[in-house]
């Protein structure tokens, strides 16, 4: 008979979307939580993902129900949800949120755009859907539009989809396009597939190429739209459809 898989208690709470992994251990030491009707202290113990005897503060522990939401991200804000230096994170765009009558549940976001980008970011708590999403094999591409300190002809957009090392890592991108041109400077139209840390301005800076402006745009189908900078809302059938696309 195959035995049923065990985690540590601290990852089934963040699987069932209550809270990160960080702040469920944080519950765990602090006695927050029985399983079996003891209190266990141990963020490790081990258990199965299935049990429906876990509670928190009195409150059995069930799986979350999975919401999926959008922001507009503003430049300046950090993707985390605490900093340690005190910059303003990603969240102050919830503050005060209400959906359905009731404050926002936990979410965490899904990927990342760095302080000084811009644009499309999604927030889950679902964290398989989040796993899906950016796993670089099966996730949807990202599309990103970028303003740059040249007019790029076509042999340099050729390149930079070519790709460069930076750091040992290879660098490229599904496709790069020229959007608009100016006296000085250009929008590009960058797609990836992958989402390695500062990718496109690495990327860029591997051909003496300065990123003034970097705004991701569209997640798979799922455009930025006219959300409004800093505003959210919540993903729809066909929203979650078109990240698939």
């Amino acid at each position: 008979m195959t035995r049923a898989p065990r985690y540590g208690l601290a990852r089934v709470l963040s699987k069932r979307g209550l809270c990160s992994r960080t702040q469920a251990a944080d519950w765990v030491r602090a006695g927050r939580v029985r399983v079996g009707g003891r209190v266990v202290r141990d963020p490790e113990f081990p258990t199965s993902p299935d049990r429906d005897d876990i509670v928190v503060e009195g409150v059995s522990a069930t799986s979350a129900a999975p919401l999926y939401l959008m922001i507009n991200k503003p430049r300046g804000l950090v993707t985390t949800a605490r900093d340690e230096r005190g910059r303003d994170t990603v969240y102050r765009c919830f503050d005060g949120a209400m959906l359905d009558g009731a404050p926002l549940p936990w979410l965490a976001p899904v990927g990342r755009l760095d302080q000084a980008s811009e644009g499309l970011l999604l927030f889950s708590n679902d964290p398989a859907w989040a796993a899906g999403i950016t796993d670089p094999d099966t996730g949807p591409v990202k599309t990103y539009r970028v303003q740059i300190d040249r007019i790029p002809d076509a042999a340099l957009l050729e390149a930079l989809r070519a790709g460069a090392v930076d750091a040992g890592e290879r660098l490229s991108a599904v496709s790069v396009a020229l959007l608009r041109a100016g006296q000085r400077n250009a929008w590009i139209e960058v797609v990836l597939d992958e989402g390695r840390n500062r990718q496109i301005r690495r990327l860029l800076a591997a051909f003496d190429i300065a990123t003034l402006r970097l705004m991701r745009v569209a997640i798979g189908g799922l455009a930025l739209g006219e959300l409004a900078k800093g505003a959210w809302r919540r993903l729809d059938a066909d929203d979650l459809a078109a990240l698939r696309r």
